[in-house]
């Protein structure tokens, strides 16, 4: 694989609930990609696109059923004021949704390729439909289990993508062959000191400055090589 060139500078993430995401993107290496400027986030309250003195962004369902549903028009107007759409190039759109495919590394690196992300957070019962037909470019689930909201899944997203951006890890080196960096890698476990804590040892492999044997283990070749002293 050739070198990836990530080119993200903003997530928009629309939302019923933005203290959601305060606390979190103020913290850890999230909190300080932000405050370098290094990516933005966006918090779109959806709230403030609803026309009615009530801001109602929700009404039930046609044909009834449980729960409610999303409405449309704060949506689409949402979308409008940020100046993106369905189908741009370097700006898409997904909706946080049980129906879309699943998340993986592959996926989150070819999101932090984008200039642009937009993330809207389903709640209630569903979103209409016509959201996922005419306004966005893709679905996107974390797997196969039901959230309050889109709101968790999008700030797993963002997490996923901004730590990929240049700048945002300290040492680049920290990517480079960590779990699912490619398909099907998985990091070999990892010790610190003390190298004997309550009689549990570091495999002795790690302690014998035999750079081979040692490559050969983080390659998790050799069983040998996993068991205690």
């Amino acid at each position: 694989m050739g070198i990836i060139k990530y080119n993200m500078t903003t997530i928009n993430i629309l939302t019923l609930f933005p203290t959601f995401f305060v606390s979190p993107l103020q913290t850890s290496i999230l909190g300080k990609a932000l405050a370098k400027n290094l990516l933005k986030i966006n918090l779109v309250d959806l709230r403030q696109f609803a026309t009615d003195k009530h801001r109602t962004t929700d009404d039930r369902p046609f044909a009834g059923g449980a729960g409610m549903v999303m409405k449309i028009e704060p949506i689409d107007r949402a979308l409008t004021s940020l100046e993106v759409h369905k189908g741009q190039k370097n700006k898409k759109i997904y909706l946080l949704s049980p129906r879309g495919e699943k998340l993986n590394q592959s996926r989150v690196q070819k999101l932090a390729q984008l200039e642009t992300l937009t993330l809207i957070c389903g709640h209630y019962g569903d979103v209409d439909y016509r959201v996922t037909q005419h306004l966005i470019d893709d679905e996107i689930s974390l797997g196969d289990f039901i959230l309050t909201g889109g709101e968790p899944g999008a700030l797993i997203i963002a997490d996923a993508v901004g730590r990929l951006l240049p700048g945002v890890l300290g040492n680049k080196s920290s990517l480079e062959g960590e779990t699912h960096s490619r398909p099907g890698l998985v990091a070999p476990p990892a010790y610190t000191r003390p190298a004997n804590y309550k009689g549990w040892s570091v495999p002795s492999v790690l302690l014998s400055g035999n750079h081979r044997e040692i490559e050969k283990f983080k390659r998790g070749e050799g069983e040998s090589t996993l068991e205690q002293d």
